[in-house]
């Protein structure tokens, strides 16, 4: 009988999968009720939306919202030729975002507040008259700018600024391709404690990655303690047989409270795993090596990783990565890369 169900339950399922690919209400109609695979996304995101609207409420500091109007604002102060009158859709809501951030900030301000000052400063330095940016810039000017926690002095401008293009880049093109062609997925470490400044180090070159609006959606959690360290490394499948060697386990988090509609939902994922690359490179440079531990959407694990890490539903683990100093006798694969011919093609429209 067990064997009976199970073949009915799989032809049902191959006819509806055969009628619900032809177009989108079918398709909606299949993951309603022959498929749940999507719900922890559909969840995640609603659930994103709500934090993302509970964050920009009277009590929320408006960060994200404060930062991804700021970036706008940059685009637009930079934009050639600039427009005399421009960012109208939005200055209003970013204002009303630095006032609610200032508020927060209990008399000092940290660099994500002083860059927004200083592109607001800018942007009402240079627009052209118009009534609502007129009064807006009664209400900026009437905000008192806040000292930076880090520097009273302030010595620093937070705003668009001319590269210096005349001194050469510091790494060679033939130094990085050496570099990553040093860099390999690492299995097998040495048993040597890693200290954590040397990544908070390699962090730090990855918070300098791109990131869509600069809203940086991700954070990177390590673990190095005993017995919690090896409880997370064994959560992602891709580690069976060695994941209790590892100096250092990594879990690179992705939030969607960062966004206020569903077409930002996979955004997570792209800036998560630039800033994941820089960080890797940034660990070999340090004598680490890494290893990028895949997480498939797989909803027993994702359960799981959600009670080991204490998650939100909108917290979605993007990546694992495991970290510690190479062990010389430990092998690593050949894995053959594709070609450039494979790789890039020029005006393809096939």
């Amino acid at each position: 009988m067990k064997h009976i169900f199970r073949s009915l339950r799989r032809r049902s399922h191959q006819f509806a999968l055969r009628h619900a690919r032809q177009n989108r209400f079918f398709s909606s109609v299949f993951y309603a009720f022959f498929s749940r695979r999507f719900d922890r996304e559909h969840v995640g995101v609603l659930q994103g939306q709500q934090q993302f609207s509970i964050s920009n409420g009277p009590e929320g500091s408006c960060s994200t919202t404060l930062r991804r109007n700021t970036h706008r604002l940059e685009k637009g102060l930079i934009m050639r030729p600039r427009k005399d009158v421009f960012a109208l859709a939005y200055i209003e809501e970013t204002i009303k975002a630095y006032q609610q951030s200032v508020s927060h900030a209990n008399g000092q301000a940290n660099e994500e507040i002083c860059w927004a000052h200083d592109v607001l400063k800018d942007y009402f330095d240079v627009c052209g008259a118009h009534p609502l940016i007129d009064r807006l810039r009664k209400t900026f000017n009437s905000i008192p700018p806040l000292p930076l926690r880090c520097a009273p002095d302030r010595a620093k401008a937070f705003h668009p600024y001319h590269r210096n293009l005349k001194a050469p880049a510091s790494v060679h093109y033939d130094e990085l391709l050496k570099l990553a062609e040093r860099r390999r997925s690492t299995r097998w470490f040495k048993q040597s404690p890693v200290p954590r400044e040397l990544i908070e180090k390699a962090v730090i070159v990855a918070g300098l990655s791109p990131s869509a609006c600069n809203r940086q959606p991700f954070e990177f959690r390590f673990f190095d303690a005993p017995g919690l360290r090896e409880k997370v490394a064994e959560l992602p499948g891709g580690t069976k047989g060695f994941a209790n060697q590892f100096p250092v386990i990594g879990v690179v988090l992705g939030n969607l409270a960062h966004y206020y509609d569903e077409k930002d939902r996979h955004v997570i994922y792209i800036d998560g795993s630039l800033a994941t690359m820089s960080l890797i490179l940034a660990l070999e440079t340090l004598g680490l090596s890494s290893c990028c531990i895949n997480w498939p959407d797989i909803e027993e694990d994702e359960i799981r990783a959600q009670s080991v890490l204490n998650l939100t539903t909108y917290e979605r683990p993007v990546m694992f990565l495991a970290i510690g100093y190479p062990d010389p006798e430990g092998m690593v694969p050949y894995s053959a890369k594709k070609s450039t011919e494979q790789l890039c093609r020029w005006n393809y429209l096939g």
